[in-house]
């Protein structure tokens, strides 16, 4: 048992080795991350891999065999795991590259965890039983349920804003299942709230009163939504914007980005950013990227 457990434990973070794609670069990380390490088609190739290679460091007795089973539901649990997230899972790595993804879950969603780490420490306590196991599973799928259910509610507000043509979205925002970022969308602009979905006054914050409540404070009730609006090219020089970002070498991003937005620019540079990773509170926005003139082409230039 303790060698199941432990190889369980390895094989569940395993998949998130392809974060050595990112001694490549910031854009190879981007490419590979959640790619074939992630992929359903390949799962049963990495539990093999990986319950012989957990077989030998763990010294188990009845060999691979024996860790075939728990590794390949350890890989499945962290891939379920990530496409309940809007980051993008390439579950059919390496014959597409198409990112699924709920977008149910914020990346990281305390409720979750907590449900977790309660389960193991119950697990732990009664080892003998499987029901805090059982239990601590079906209040985990239960809560996923419900925070699916809270963003239908999230695109039904969302629709109400749309005009002719545009395409809603939104995004699940800590910290709380009711805290979500709608977005309305054409070919030229977007326009996002932040809203929750139960609260029916604002929430103040006041410098001193904590991250958790710097977090959750931005998003208002939703009759008292604040729209704003973002172009995708930038208002001044929209024909500069839209051949930076359909030059070249920003083919990877133009793959990746969910919601791109215009983020400024200079002599040289225009800069992008894909806003379904727009966080209030945060202090820097992710995966922000720029497209510099040099001589007659382009370059991408990294954050």
């Amino acid at each position: 048992m303790p060698r199941r457990i432990a190889a369980g434990f390895l094989a569940c973070a395993a998949p998130d080795l392809d974060f050595v794609a990112g001694f490549a670069g910031p854009v190879s990380y981007i490419l590979n991350h959640r790619g074939v390490t992630h992929s359903l088609i390949l799962l049963p190739l990495w539990a093999l891999a990986l319950s012989w290679v957990l077989a030998k460091l763990l010294r188990e007795p009845a060999g691979w065999r024996k860790l075939y089973g728990i590794t390949a539901m350890a890989i499945a649990a962290h891939i379920a795991g990530d496409l309940i997230t809007s980051y993008g899972t390439m579950i059919l790595a390496p014959f597409s590259d198409w990112r699924a993804g709920i977008g149910t879950t914020f990346i990281i969603d305390l409720w979750f965890s907590g449900i977790i780490v309660v389960g193991l420490i119950a697990c732990a306590i009664a080892w003998r039983s499987r029901w805090p196991a059982v239990l601590a599973l079906t209040l985990l799928v239960g809560y996923v349920g419900f925070q699916f259910a809270q963003r239908e509610r999230a695109l039904e507000v969302a629709q109400r804003h749309a005009w002719p043509g545009a395409r809603v979205d939104v995004q699940p925002r800590p910290v709380t299942p009711f805290n979500w970022t709608l977005f309305v969308s054409d070919e030229d602009r977007h326009e996002f709230a932040h809203v929750n979905l139960v609260r029916t006054e604002a929430r103040r914050y006041v410098p001193g009163d904590g991250f958790i409540a710097r977090v959750d404070a931005p998003y208002l009730p939703v009759d008292q939504a604040i729209w704003v609006r973002r172009t995708r090219y930038g208002e001044v020089d929209e024909a500069r914007g839209r051949a930076a970002w359909n030059s070249p070498p920003m083919a990877p991003l133009r793959g990746f980005y969910a919601i791109p937005a215009f983020d400024g620019a200079n002599e040289r540079c225009v800069w992008f950013v894909d806003l379904r990773f727009l966080t209030p509170g945060r202090d820097a926005m992710p995966f922000r990227y720029g497209a510099c003139r040099e001589g007659a082409g382009w370059r991408l230039l990294p954050p």
